[in-house]
């Protein structure tokens, strides 16, 4: 297990180092990246603060040596600073992780929580009413665009019935698992989980029904064992494996995927705080954020293969 352990992290450093090689390329084939500090109409500086700023920058220095020396910056945590205002790109990343990463695990939490369940139900109950009522949800959530579902649930939800906010989080900042918190949060996680989700209960019930109609289930009911039994102890554990990877892959794309969702419902995270960047030309802001979304996948794929390990101790071997 341990060794098995050793070689995807060893991966999963390869993977990084080469996250941050298309990053670095990407930020240095848009041009010159002292142009990002150029006034409008010209650079607006004099000759001697342009060769400051190249030197500080490392740009009179090969490609491969100003790799080098923006990858130890940023190990270190160092992404240099905003355009706009000119704050470190790491604090003004920190004050808006935490609020994507909280969306994102109320998305996951409440797509979990409906469709494993709704995927298992719908292949034990094949054919019959439970089975069509999750094929329904499953197709609804993944034609339904997440923008459009978030702007009908605003007007049905905050504007005529006046249910939930809006948008945006608690102003008062009140206890986190109180009603006058988790209002905020309601609407926001749906939207968001609502297509991975649909894609999960389908990867659910397509493994299951699979699993189900393997031999050694058969088996095992010729044996008398207990349904409940065959379905959850036998068949769920493993079918699950295909529904874990899809999730590791859900909980990157809530983080990275949030920009739409952000936007509709006024969200202050990642990914408005990337549009923004986007917006403001502020390219060492846009390349941290970007190079964080990265570590979020590339983690969120290292902590799936450790589940399926424990899932599958054949996995350990290979």
């Amino acid at each position: 297990m341990q060794r098995f352990i050793a070689r995807r992290f060893v991966f999963m450093i390869f993977s990084l180092l080469a996250a941050t090689m298309v990053v670095f390329g990407l930020s240095r084939a848009t041009g010159d990246p002292l142009l990002l500090y150029a006034k409008p109409g010209g650079y607006g500086m004099s000759p001697e603060q342009i060769e400051a700023l190249t030197k500080k920058l490392g740009l009179d220095k090969p490609l491969v040596v100003q790799y080098f020396m923006w990858l130890g910056r940023a190990i270190k945590g160092d992404f240099g600073r905003t355009i706009l205002d000119e704050r470190p790109v790491l604090q003004v990343i920190r004050l808006k992780i935490f609020n994507t990463m909280r969306l994102a695990m109320g998305a996951l939490l409440w797509a979990v929580t409906i469709s494993i369940p709704l995927g298992v139900l719908s292949a034990v109950k094949r054919g019959t009413f439970w089975d069509y009522a999750g094929r329904a949800f499953a197709i609804f959530g993944m034609c339904a665009p997440a923008f459009w579902v978030g702007l009908m649930a605003i007007v049905l939800f905050a504007v005529k019935l006046g249910w939930l906010p809006a948008a945006s989080m608690d102003p008062l900042r009140s206890a986190p698992f109180s009603w006058t918190n988790i209002k905020y949060y309601i609407m926001p996680a749906i939207i968001l989980g609502w297509y991975p989700a649909a894609a999960l209960l389908r990867l659910t019930r397509s493994a299951m029904l699979e699993i189900l109609d393997s031999e050694f289930i058969k088996f095992a009911r010729s044996k008398g064992v207990r349904e409940t039994a065959v379905v959850w102890k036998h068949a769920f554990r493993n079918a699950m494996i295909p529904p874990l990877t899809m999730m590791a892959v859900m909980l990157g794309g809530f983080i990275a995927g949030a920009i739409v969702i952000e936007q509709v419902f006024a969200w202050p995270g990642m990914g408005r705080l990337s549009v923004d960047a986007i917006f403001n030309n502020d390219f060492p802001l846009l390349t941290g954020c970007v190079l964080l979304f990265a570590c979020m996948f590339v983690l969120a794929n290292f902590l799936a293969d450790i589940a399926y390990a424990y899932l599958d101790p054949r996995i350990r071997y290979t």
